[in-house]
């Protein structure tokens, strides 16, 4: 086998070290500059430098509207430091105890290598295996392909390999970093890498998990401390190994005064310091799970609304984004607040209550709050889901609400808000059946056998709903309908047979999809109060205010343009149409306890059984929807009551506890907002019949 041209080079210097038996033979043999010229000549080409900070994997941080960061993605904690943002004594304490003539050296100590040949040979007989005279530049090398570019525990186990292409790599790359880098930074970016223990990656995220401080400001004793962990991070871990911990800091102190970066009196008054560290740790956990409280549920459906839009899971943990959402802790707090209060976790269980805020408009649709009375988790004892609950479908449907739908596509086809429609007390479909016989409901809602448009969707009879679906013939204008005002994602859950549950609802023509038996994401509820009162534009719900990466600079998401669902002036008669369920119908009583006084719409829904409630309803300021439901397996059906609970007979329906959600949240969101009125009815969708449409 022919022997590389590189250990044919080295062999012989350490031939020649060898026999002269010192370093003085090492060096008048083979000179320093030579011997860095051979060794650099023959090592393997660098692979591209690792220049650019945001190489290393860096943590991305998610904030609330205001910037207030409430959770954290990464692989590995690391925060992006610039130079100037560390403290001068971490720089010299890292310097005089890894690094000590790094300011004086070209990125490779060819003093320090030579010694460590002679010394290595002395010792073992192997010029590279022993001590290895890296420098602060070689290890910034090494650390960034260990923690930066390698994917692989084969990559991962290559970087730091004592072998010798390992090490002439990493000369070669430090030989030509610091021909592109000042040391200023190659300095800042070896502290940006190194790894701290517990977690923290970098200086920065070290500070604030040993001493809950920043690295700009870093204490002597505090920066000495650092400088003897990264040495050995289990070593020195000043938790579990203090003593071990305080002797290596003390040593890097009296290193700094021998150097001449501190003083020996600096070095004895900081070694008469404790090691400072607080308790406990302030690490930052990271992912949704350990998000501020309340906030973890908007977290997860930020984090899919991006993972939708290109910016994957492994980018979102690696790339130091910055992303600021549209959450307001204020609307944040007060629907949290509300879940718990009208469904407490513990004296509830098996009960989940789900609330989504989000904010009218025509030209963006923000969602300002997700809450429920759980906590998102793994720990069902602690009153924790793993279901994203305001995001996600909620199985048994949203009953009556889907009224709304039924109304609008019959206003669509000619019927006016002040239309006679019949409201028996049983009907009988003549177009639809069910199981082969024909479709029968009852009423359920106290109505007269005539009443109009706008009171049934007050009172919410069934029977007049499914007499609306006959006069529409089929069941495909209400699909339709749902699906322009906002159910999209929920009209797509799949439903078997290869089917939607859009597609399945046409293609079997099920009239029970008027009375809301299918499953209904809470969001997308909101959403559809919130297109209602800004004059029948959909937009997306929009949890983003701004991208940003780690340098600042802006990272474009594709949005769905808004689309004007229906026309604006059956948007706004149906709102007027919506106006009376908190005055004269299910909501009454809710709005009642909350001396509720705003125009506002609102509708009720609840499911069979009383598995599932809802209410929806909006300003033109606000919207929010509300789901209470049982998410036990087996599910159950749940009573209302202080506070509602699991039953055999379920009596929960969507003026309850929904309903009392709704206003709760809302109630203190609209202190000190001027009252808007609902926009003025259209006169074409005041009167008329199904089928009168022009």
């Amino acid at each position: 086998m022919q022997v590389p041209q590189t250990l044919r080079l080295v062999g012989r210097a350490a031939v020649v070290a060898l026999l002269a038996g010192s370093l003085i033979a090492a060096v008048t043999v083979v000179p320093l500059a030579g011997l860095a010229r051979a060794v650099t000549a023959a090592a393997p080409a660098p692979a591209p430098r690792p220049a650019d900070p945001a190489g290393n994997p860096l943590a991305t941080v998610i904030t609330d509207a205001t910037g207030e960061p409430i959770a954290r993605l990464y692989d590995q904690y690391r925060v992006p430091t610039e130079p100037g943002d560390i403290a001068e004594t971490m720089k010299a304490a890292v310097v005089a105890i890894e690094d000590r003539r790094f300011f004086s050296h070209a990125g490779v100590d060819w003093v320090g290598v030579a010694r460590a040949i002679a010394t290595n040979l002395a010792t073992n007989g192997a010029a590279f295996e022993g001590q290895g005279a890296s420098t602060i530049t070689m290890q910034y090398v090494k650390n960034h392909r260990l923690y930066a570019v390698a994917d692989t525990p084969a990559e991962r186990d290559a970087a730091v390999a004592d072998t010798l292409d390992r090490k002439l790599f990493d000369v070669t790359t430090a030989l030509a970093l610091e021909q592109a880098l000042s040391k200023q930074e190659i300095l800042a970016r070896y502290l940006d890498t190194v790894y701290f223990g517990h977690g923290a990656y970098g200086v920065a995220a070290a500070a604030r998990t040993y001493f809950d401080s920043t690295a700009a400001e870093l204490t002597l004793p505090q920066a000495a401390l650092l400088a003897a962990i990264v040495k050995a991070p289990s070593t020195f871990d000043p938790v579990d190994a203090p003593e071990a911990a305080k002797q290596r800091r003390d040593l890097v102190l009296s290193v700094m005064a021998d150097v001449g970066s501190i003083t020996p009196e600096q070095a004895a008054a900081a070694r008469a310091t404790g090691l400072g560290v607080v308790e406990p740790l302030r690490r930052v956990e990271p992912g949704c799970v350990s998000a501020d409280a309340g906030t973890g549920f908007f977290c997860r459906y930020v984090v899919d609304y991006l993972e939708g839009r290109g910016l994957d899971a492994h980018e979102l943990r690696t790339g130091g984004y910055t992303i600021r959402t549209t959450l307001d802790p204020r609307a944040q707090e007060a629907a949290t607040r509300a879940a718990r209060e009208q469904v407490p976790t513990g004296a509830t269980d098996g009960i989940a209550n789900a609330v989504a805020v989000v904010e009218p408009g025509r030209e963006s649709r923000r969602v300002l709050a997700l809450a429920a009375n759980h906590e998102l988790g793994p720990d069902a004892s602690r009153g924790q889901t793993a279901y994203a609950l305001p995001t996600e479908p909620v199985p048994y449907g949203a009953g009556s609400i889907y009224k709304i739908f039924t109304a609008a596509a019959a206003m669509e086809a000619g019927l006016g808000i002040r239309s006679e429609v019949p409201a028996p007390e049983r009907y009988t479909s003549r177009v639809f059946t069910d199981a082969g016989e024909p479709y029968t409901v009852t009423g359920d809602g106290g109505a007269d056998d005539e009443t109009t448009l706008q009171r049934a969707l007050a009172l919410s009879p069934n029977t007049t709903f499914v007499a609306l679906l006959d006069e529409l013939g089929s069941v495909d204008p209400v699909v339709d309908m749902a699906h322009a005002l906002g159910m999209r994602k929920s009209l797509a859950i799949p439903a078997g047979q290869g089917r939607t549950i859009g597609e399945a609802v046409r293609a079997e023509e099920r009239a029970s999809f008027t009375l809301g038996p299918v499953p209904a994401i809470p969001l997308e509820l909101a959403n559809v109060a919130a297109t209602l009162v800004s004059d029948g534009v959909w937009c997306a719900p929009d949890p983003v205010a701004s991208v940003t990466d780690p340098t600042g600079a802006p990272v474009a998401l594709p949005q769905p343009a808004c689309e004007q669902a229906v026309a604006p002036g059956l948007a706004d008669t149906l709102a007027v149409g919506l106006s009376q369920d908190h005055t004269i119908g299910t909501a009454a009583a809710a709005a009642d306890q909350f001396d509720w006084d705003r125009p506002m719409i609102g509708k009720t829904g609840t499911t069979q059984r009383s598995r599932s409630a809802g209410f929806v309803g909006a300003t033109p300021s606000l919207a929010a929807a509300v789901m209470t439901w049982s998410d036990r397996s087996p599910p159950r059906s749940v009573c209302a009551g202080e506070p509602p609970r699991l039953c055999d007979e379920g009596t929960l329906f969507g003026g309850s506890a929904p309903a009392e959600t709704w206003f709760a949240t809302m109630t203190p969101l609209h202190e000190g907002v001027p009252v808007t009125p609902l926009p003025e009815p259209v006169p074409p969708y005041l009167t008329g019949r199904v089928g009168s449409a022009s």
